[in-house]
């Protein structure tokens, strides 16, 4: 007798395939165990000021081919918004079933605040705050509350990953900059079938003293092996700045 809250044993080419169809080409996807999809459809805010370089970006992050997304690029080039916006996206066309977004909790200041009070959840949820303002950004808010109460959308610090195994999700990995060579191939390395990872940082304001290691993961990755095999890199500059002309103002005078 089947369970009552069984997941379903699916396949992402099955879920795609019209039932209409006289002669349906043959599912060879692996068969994994998928929590069952978004039944409403999210009423996505839309930019109508998208760059070409972020429309560039949005049509990598959301082809099919594409399994890995390293972005790269200075404070206020949209990073986060963007590699968020597409997680949406994904989860609206039934190609994911949740959104988790991971960080390592590392501050910024040079004086720390120290142990946060509180249960796992309550720790981090300072620095889970960005991932929140992009939310309120691009849903309505009845909408990220049905999200979160279906606990569609989560938050991990990097700490915890050992043992997990993400099929059918979009994995954000914020502020990478902030994570150590062994942390970012720990993350990457517990993605199991069709998922969607982003893998997010500037390498210029890395708050752990030269121990990153973003660029030289990016720097693995960055040739035409990686790619067939849905491995991409995507790096914005300074002209890709849109927080404000004084932020990318700073960035330029900052760089000499």
């Amino acid at each position: 007798m089947k369970k009552k809250n069984q997941r379903p044993i699916v396949t992402e080419t099955a879920l795609q395939t019209p039932t209409n169809n006289v002669n349906p080409t043959p599912d060879n996807s692996p068969i994994i165990p998928q929590r069952s999809k978004l039944k409403n459809e999210l009423h996505i805010i839309e930019r109508p000021d998208f760059s070409e370089n972020q429309k560039k970006f949005i049509e990598l992050a959301l082809n099919k081919n594409t399994k890995l997304l390293f972005v790269s690029g200075p404070a206020g080039t949209a990073k986060s918004f963007l590699s968020i916006y597409c997680a949406l996206k994904l989860l609206n066309q039934r190609r994911v079933s949740d959104l988790i977004y991971v960080r390592s909790a590392v501050e910024c200041a040079d004086s720390k605040m120290g142990f946060l009070p509180g249960l796992i959840s309550d720790k981090l949820q300072p620095y889970s705050k960005p991932l929140m303002d992009k939310l309120e950004e691009l849903l309505p808010k009845n909408e990220i509350n049905i999200l979160m109460k279906e606990e569609r959308i989560s938050s991990i610090p990097i700490n915890y990953l050992r043992g997990l195994n993400w099929n059918a999700k979009t994995i954000l990995l914020d502020e990478s900059q902030n994570c150590t060579y062994k942390e970012i191939l720990t993350f990457i390395t517990r993605v199991g079938e069709f998922s969607k990872v982003f893998v997010i940082g500037d390498g210029e304001q890395s708050d752990i003293n030269g121990r990153s290691g973003m660029l030289k993961m990016i720097n693995n990755f960055e040739d035409e092996e990686s790619r067939q095999n849905g491995i991409f890199t995507f790096k914005f500059d300074v002209e890709d700045i849109v927080r404000s002309r004084m932020v990318q103002f700073i960035i330029r005078r900052t760089r000499l």
